[in-house]
């Protein structure tokens, strides 16, 4: 139980770093945000709990994969926050990822890749 509160506890005060950086520098806060950290500690939890290389190799596989459909997203969102406000932007953001999800696993599964499960 302690390592699951340790690993919380870390997992969050990234997020809460991240964050508290953010308020203070638009780009620090971006760039800091744009970097794997919560993928590098879940590499990291998976090697010392289970050492199964196999696992953290699949999972940095995925990962790549599934980061490419969150880009247009980041693109929208700062056009769709003046017209639509915050929390349509949200939504639409939400949407524009899945549907990019949708159409990536289509693509990728003529090359056989499978990204459903």
């Amino acid at each position: 139980m302690g390592w699951l509160i340790t690993k919380y506890l870390l997992t969050a005060g990234v997020v809460v770093l991240v964050s508290e950086v953010a308020r203070r520098s638009d780009k620090l806060g971006a760039m800091l945000a744009a970097l794997p950290l919560v993928t590098l500690l879940v590499l990291i939890w998976l090697h010392l709990e289970s050492k199964a290389e196999s696992k953290i190799a699949n999972h940095a596989w995925y990962t790549f994969w599934y980061v490419i459909p969150t880009l247009p997203m980041f693109l929208a969102f700062p056009w769709l926050l003046p017209r639509l406000g915050f929390w349509l932007s949200i939504l639409a953001g939400i949407v524009i990822t899945l549907l990019s999800f949708g159409l990536l696993a289509l693509l990728l599964r003529q090359f056989g890749i499978e990204l459903l499960p």
